[in-house]
């Protein structure tokens, strides 16, 4: 008892006496259910793996970097390094997510995992083939090393996921047992295999959380070739990648040359495309995806237009209400704000109707809660929190307030106004004004000045109702320096969901983020009945309970009226030069920029 107490929410590692196996080692692990593949799989389903090695490609970001450390809260580092869109480069986990499944790991450089029925452990076994660029071979030492490294300078974020740590325990030569404490859950395993693994030889532990330009050594494909701060990273491949035979990997990676280059702004990084500067571009405008690509190597075949369905719920994007603000505390004075968006007149004059109004934070999945009432099961969740869901949500009938789209919708305004009165304000000389008689009035922040027609038209439609809006564009380093510290009445924020939301949900909207600088949960919420259904949420054993949990999980969001929903784009829209290839097939959470390649490439 005492040896337990002093290990406990320590990282202790412990040369000790194998656990009894309660559960024999496996290739891959699911959140919910088995994973699809087999453990003699080839290869993941929506790879080539015949596809051509070689080549260049050049993808394009807007903005700038003045870091190459992804997993540290200082600085803005480069984009794809390590990197959901892009692909993980430079650095690797101890599993890889599949894109084609809900939540599934397979291997990549742990070759096996091993927990019990409860999750109260896991055990990883590294492949020992394993090595990191430099050569040197992946080790338990280096695990234990990145699990300890980010805990203690990480992201806040990978702090939390770390200490669910217990105590870490060495398995034979490759192996390492993590043992849980009371704040693991069953997605525990899943987040840990997804951490990456820096050489313990190589990575400068004291100064790990001060941004640095100086390139990092890890175990992926390729390494940081060249650097120009703000304009251009490039990447070399590999040539002795230790996992280019891997099933897990067939088929990734195709390209010699990664170029990532920097642009202030959307419409000069499509002049580069234009230009043949830039191989793939991924566009947002709907405007230029519909009038924009008349020039001539469109004509010609040279630039090809490609069109990707998804099947994971659509993103959130939404003007996110800062609750720090005493403006925004009331959640009916949030409603009648997020009433006021005419989407109608923003979807028929800015998008040529291209986009579809959001109404659920999983829109497009069966996560959704909207136009369905609730099941007696999720009723039966929410009984505790008798205040956290609106009624018209639990009943399914909510809708988002239309317009007519003509931008003058006297009925729409009225709504509006009557749902400002409810929340206690009244009109006073043109003003909305509250008991006290202060102007209902806050700031727009913006990063740039791409997205200003859309705030610009919500800015016009809360001026006919006597609000004051103010709008300020700010560079990309003073946005993200507010955004980190919530120095801001209202932001513009794109919120992604798969189909399998677990713990990233509380750094998004749990009470325990709201109060730490540099996380997502920018609405600064601190509801218990969020805060309760995430914990369920990562511990349910079906797909059926789960499903159930997030749909509960959904209508409390709804109800809190955090942010002002806008609209998704239900395709995936991406231009590419016609040297750049993908696979045919399209997996469950849309296409993969890893897995095309370069019909210039030669073996």
């Amino acid at each position: 008892m005492i040896l337990r107490t002093l290990l406990t929410g320590c990282l202790a590692v412990a040369l000790l006496l194998p656990l009894p196996r309660l559960a024999a080692a496996a290739h891959a692990i699911a959140m919910q259910g088995e994973p699809a593949l087999p453990p003699d799989f080839t290869h993941l389903p929506y790879t080539n793996p015949d596809a051509p090695k070689g080549g260049r490609v050049v993808y394009a970001w807007q903005g700038s970097f003045d870091s190459l450390n992804p997993f540290i809260v200082q600085g803005d580092a480069a984009r794809g390094l390590f990197d959901v869109d892009f692909g993980n480069t430079v650095f690797e986990t101890l599993m890889m997510r599949s894109r084609d499944e809900a939540f599934t790991l397979y291997p990549l450089l742990a070759q096996s995992v091993e927990t019990d029925a409860d999750r109260s452990y896991v055990t990883f076994t590294l492949n020992p083939d394993a090595r990191f660029s430099d050569g040197k071979p992946v080790t338990v030492d280096d695990v234990i090393f990145s699990l300890e490294l980010l805990r203690d300078k990480g992201r806040p974020i990978y702090q939390r996921w770390v200490g669910v740590i217990d105590r870490m325990e060495r398995v034979g030569s490759h192996g390492l047992r993590l043992v849980f404490n009371e704040k693991a859950d069953r997605e525990s395993p899943l987040l840990l295999a997804q951490l990456p693994i820096f050489p313990k030889h190589a990575t400068e532990r004291d100064a790990f959380d001060r941004s640095t330009l100086k390139p990092m050594i890890g175990s992926g494909p390729y390494r940081i070739e060249t650097v120009r701060p703000g304009e251009v990273v490039i990447l070399k491949r590999n040539p002795d990648y230790w996992a280019k035979d891997l099933p897990t990997k067939r088929g990734f990676d195709n390209y010699d040359e990664i170029r990532m280059s920097y642009f202030r702004d959307s419409n000069a990084m499509f002049e580069a495309f234009k230009k043949g500067l830039i191989d793939v571009f991924l566009e947002d405008q709907t405007a230029r995806w519909a009038n924009g690509y008349n020039f001539p190597a469109v004509a010609a075949g040279n630039v090809v237009k490609d069109t990707f369905r998804k099947k994971t719920p659509a993103d959130m994007l939404g003007f996110v209400m800062n609750t720090r603000r005493p403006v925004f505390q009331d959640r009916n004075v949030r409603a009648a704000l997020a009433g006021l968006f005419d989407f109608e007149w923003v979807n028929r004059n800015l998008f040529n109707n291209a986009y579809e109004r959001t109404t659920s934070y999983f829109d497009g999945s069966e996560l959704a809660s909207t136009g369905r009432p609730a099941s007696d099961a999720e009723k039966a969740l929410l009984a505790p929190y008798p205040d956290a869901v609106r009624p018209s949500i639990l009943a399914g009938t909510w809708k988002p307030a239309t317009s007519d789209g003509s931008g003058r919708d006297r009925e729409f305004l009225r709504k509006g106004f009557e749902a400002l009165k409810e929340a206690g304000y009244s009109m006073r000389d043109g003003k909305m004004v509250d008991a006290n008689g202060h102007q209902l009035a806050f700031e727009m922040l913006l990063n740039g000045r791409s997205t200003e027609q859309i705030a610009i038209a919500w800015q016009r439609t809360l001026a006919r109702l006597g609000i004051a809006v103010s709008i300020r564009a700010v560079d990309a380093a003073q946005y993200l320096q507010r955004q980190r510290t919530y120095d801001f009445d209202v932001m513009l924020m794109r919120y992604t969901s798969s189909l399998s939301p677990g713990v990233e949900q509380q750094f998004r909207w749990g009470s325990a983020s709201a109060k730490v600088d540099g996380t997502f949960n920018f609405a600064g919420v601190s509801e218990p009945a969020i805060d309760a259904l995430i914990d369920r949420m990562v511990n349910a054993r079906s797909r059926e309970e789960f499903v159930t949990i997030v749909r509960a999980y959904d209508r409390v969001l709804l109800s809190g009226a955090y942010l002002v929903p806008l609209y998704f784009q239900p395709e995936q829209w991406v231009a590419r030069w016609d040297h750049i290839r993908h696979p045919e097939r399209t997996p469950v959470y849309g296409h993969q920029l890893p897995t095309w390649w370069s019909e210039k490439a030669t073996q």
